[in-house]
């Protein structure tokens, strides 16, 4: 909005002529988006007390879990309020780029606040049936990779996308088969991130680190200058997403301030569903699809540590006639609480971990 009105005004004085730097608009957008989030949480926490919608806590999992029962979740909403509201004042709302990535937040948000309404509120405790949560994330994917192809938004080819170290690679895809790939990018990504919500800070952290990053990479893709230096694929109006992006970040940082540990509110489904699913699309947009394997490795780890210790134990049970376990528990976090480590210690460490996989993200702009 502001981007559209007040740089009418640079006559007026040359102050306003900021609004039409990306740079000056995404530090706009993510301190907006983390003052929303911090005013409003009190009134969010106490209005999610009032609905009495409690996390209802493993019995198998560690035992210092068990305090957490009870704590206010569907705390997400309070993300996708900030970063939807900063996105609409700070954001070009014509560019396509925005369009799709904040429809996907809204579109993810809704189907978590659906799992969460039915496990927490009306106590199903398989939430929302899984196939039909499956089904809303594939026909997500499935109809942004259809429209990407039939109403291309730039120049490069739907189904072209880039290879991460490699400058002169591209990996291209048959139109159905880049119709798939959008789909399991788009539910690998939200259900990576809500396996990793499972720690108080956890999810909120990564997820901040993973949305500076891919907002960097953004900038740079939407740029003609550092995209032709830089070796990557020119996508005009890309850089419109760095405002999208700092808004989600500075959301998640927001709420990070009452989900640092001891925990004041949960994301629930409702705020790692729209963290995953925003990622996932905005790196499709970015035709950086196997650059967010690197951005969000730690999300990466987290789902194949499900994987791997569910496939084993089906495994060992067909095979011993007993289920055998790789990990203590998974998803991996909770095997090093098992371990002895404390809940902050997990969590700072994880992050770290974010910190680092960003790092080798950001070395792929050289190492080509």
């Amino acid at each position: 909005m502001f981007y559209h009105f007040l740089p009418d005004l640079a006559e007026l004085h040359i102050v306003f002529n900021l609004f039409n730097f990306l740079t000056f608009r995404s530090v706009g957008a993510a301190v907006t988006a983390l003052l929303i989030a911090f005013l409003a949480g009190p009134a969010t926490i106490r209005w999610l007390r009032h609905l009495r919608v409690g996390e209802v806590v493993r019995t198998d999992g560690p035992a210092s879990h068990l305090k957490k029962s009870g704590t206010p979740t569907m705390g997400g909403t309070l993300i996708v309020l900030a970063a939807t509201v900063s996105t609409l004042l700070w954001a070009e709302l014509t560019n396509w780029y925005v369009v799709l990535t904040l429809l996907s937040l809204l579109w993810m948000g809704a189907i978590g606040f659906m799992d969460d309404y039915l496990k927490v509120v009306q106590g199903r405790s398989r939430g929302l049936v899984a196939r039909y949560k499956m089904v809303g994330q594939l026909s997500f994917g499935a109809a942004l990779g259809l429209f990407l192809i039939l109403w291309p938004i730039h120049p490069v080819p739907a189904s072209w996308t880039m290879v991460p170290f490699f400058d002169e690679w591209v990996a291209v895809f048959w139109l159905p088969a880049y119709v798939v790939f959008v789909s399991l990018v788009v539910s690998g990504s939200s259900n990576a991130v809500n396996l990793t919500d499972g720690l108080d800070g956890l999810a909120a952290g990564l997820g901040a680190i993973a949305l500076v990053t891919i907002g960097v990479f953004a900038y740079l893709i939407g740029r003609v200058d550092t995209s032709a230096y830089l070796g990557l694929l020119y996508l005009p109006g890309a850089g419109e997403l760095a405002v999208f992006a700092a808004a989600l970040a500075g959301g998640a940082v927001g709420f990070l301030w009452y989900n640092a540990p001891p925990a004041e509110v949960f994301m629930g489904d409702t705020g790692s569903l729209a963290l995953g699913g925003a990622m996932a699309v905005m790196a499709i947009l970015l035709k950086a699809e196997f650059l967010l394997l690197i951005v969000g490795g730690v999300f990466v780890v987290e789902a194949l540590s499900v994987m791997l210790q569910v496939g084993w134990f089906k495994y060992t049970r067909r095979r011993f006639g007993t289920g055998r376990r790789l990990f203590l528990m998974a998803p991996i976090h909770h095997h090093f609480e098992k371990l002895g480590w404390a809940e902050p210690k997990v969590v700072i460490r994880f992050w770290i971990l974010g910190l680092l996989f960003a790092m080798l993200a950001f070395s792929t702009l050289k190492i080509r």
